[in-house]
């Protein structure tokens, strides 16, 4: 068996033989060598093929028995949000376990940094701490008064600031909440208590941008991360990617920090300048390009948001120019509002194939699984949730919504079509830990 053929005067760079490879092709399911040329496979086929191939300087590896697959897609990541976080202070559940342990370590940094310059963290889980709260700007107070504070949430959804950190990012008493977000306030004093919701754009607009050699080498640690867990392509599932960040990434690309494949989602609101750049929705190439449009659909004030009349508008905007929308949506209320947008845009706008999608898609009932299928939505959901939060799920999700949580099986059987992403860095780029969820 051989499927394909080395091109004219491309020598064969690598040969993986005497391996088990499985190919995903039904109608040849197994293979035994894999044959590459510069960036290409050329050949899958037998071990009978190894002589044939072979040219001056080929490297050989034989695999005794070895598994290959193809290379994973994370189909929902945050790309440099997962490189930006190998710079902070780690205060995931693996590094701390208290609130004392996070002041701990936020002092012992600001030891070794100037007065005034900010201290970012990531990863807490109040859910994992002793305390079992989240932190307040005077825990980090406790910690450093001279110093700005950002501590950011395991979900990217949550930031905790000091009150140097509040003062810095401009947010005070007369501060109104943006659209979608909530500053949470003290009951006694009414004043900020530094926890903030769906603000962490805000607050990164006060930060300054890290050096470019350290986020140049953070970025090579992340592709190094992701090839490491065998992910080959990414879809970079970002809200507020507009065009500096597309060069950004090209840069990262075009230098060889960020190997696997990468497709970018767009800011809605972007989508009119990249038009003006000649940037089109799939454009570029199969190294980089654009994806889906990215809207933000959020419960944190209460209510599902944007409403109703603004979010059809958004969704029926992008299907009528022929884009593709993938609406963050985790609870069943705004689950069920993505599909009724989707639902609409199809209604008034007529196309097959449009493949918009729903992002995680955590609470799904079996009424709303049938609605995804009429209305040809494609699921990209978080598989290693269950693995990394099942005990916090089994804590505060109700017993009857249990079973429709993350209900892949009952997605796939019904004929919705399921891709799984990490959203990383919120837990860690391993794919496996969802195979083993």
């Amino acid at each position: 068996m051989k499927t394909s053929h080395t091109p004219p005067g491309m020598p064969v760079s690598l040969i993986l033989h005497h391996a088990n490879v499985v190919t995903m092709d039904p109608a040849r399911p197994r293979a035994e060598l894999i044959a590459i040329g510069g960036n290409s496979i050329v050949a899958v086929g037998g071990n009978d093929l190894l002589s044939g191939l072979l040219s001056p300087g080929t490297r050989l590896i034989d695999c005794e028995g070895l598994t290959i697959i193809p290379g994973f897609n994370d189909a929902h990541c945050h790309v440099l949000a997962f490189a930006r976080s190998l710079l902070s202070l780690d205060c995931s559940p693996s590094s701390v376990r208290s609130i004392e342990d996070i002041k701990r370590a936020v002092r012992e940094r600001s030891r070794a940094t100037p007065p005034g310059s900010w201290i970012t963290c990531a990863g807490y889980n109040p859910f994992y701490l002793e305390e079992e709260r989240n932190p307040t700007r005077r825990d980090l107070d406790q910690a450093t008064p001279d110093h700005p504070v950002k501590l950011g949430d395991f979900s990217g959804h949550v930031c905790v600031l000091n009150s140097a950190g509040l003062k810095a990012a401009g947010i005070g008493n007369e501060t109104a909440e943006p659209p979608g977000a909530v500053i949470d306030r003290e009951i006694e004093t009414g004043e900020p208590s530094g926890v903030l919701y769906e603000m962490n754009y805000v607050v990164d607009r006060a930060i300054p941008a890290p050096r470019r050699e350290d986020l140049d080498r953070a970025v090579a640690e992340a592709s190094r991360l992701y090839l490491a867990s065998g992910i080959t392509s990414l879809q970079d599932a970002t809200a507020d990617n507009g065009l500096d960040r597309w060069r950004l990434l090209s840069e990262f690309k075009a230098n060889a920090a960020l190997r696997p494949r990468l497709a970018m989602m767009v800011d809605p609101g972007q989508v009119g300048e990249f038009r003006k750049h000649g940037l089109e929705a799939r454009a570029g190439n199969n190294e980089m390009r654009l994806a889906a449009a990215k809207v933000m659909l959020t419960e944190s004030t209460g209510s599902v948001f944007p409403a109703r009349e603004e979010l059809e508008r958004l969704v029926l905007g992008i299907h009528r120019a022929g884009g593709q929308v993938a609406i963050h949506a985790i609870e069943e209320s705004a689950v069920s509002a993505a599909i009724s947008a989707i639902e609409y845009a199809v209604a008034v706008s007529p196309r097959p194939g449009h493949r918009h999608r729903i992002e995680h898609c955590s609470e799904s009932s079996s009424s709303l699984v049938e609605r995804m299928k009429s209305a040809g939505v494609v699921i990209v959901t978080q598989p290693p949730f269950i693995y990394h939060s099942g005990d916090r799920y089994l804590a505060q999700v109700p017993a009857d919504q249990l079973p429709w949580l993350y209900p892949l099986r009952t997605l796939i059987e019904a004929g919705v079509p399921v891709a799984a992403g990490s959203d990383s860095p919120v837990v860690p780029a391993d794919p496996f830990a969802g195979l083993y969820g």
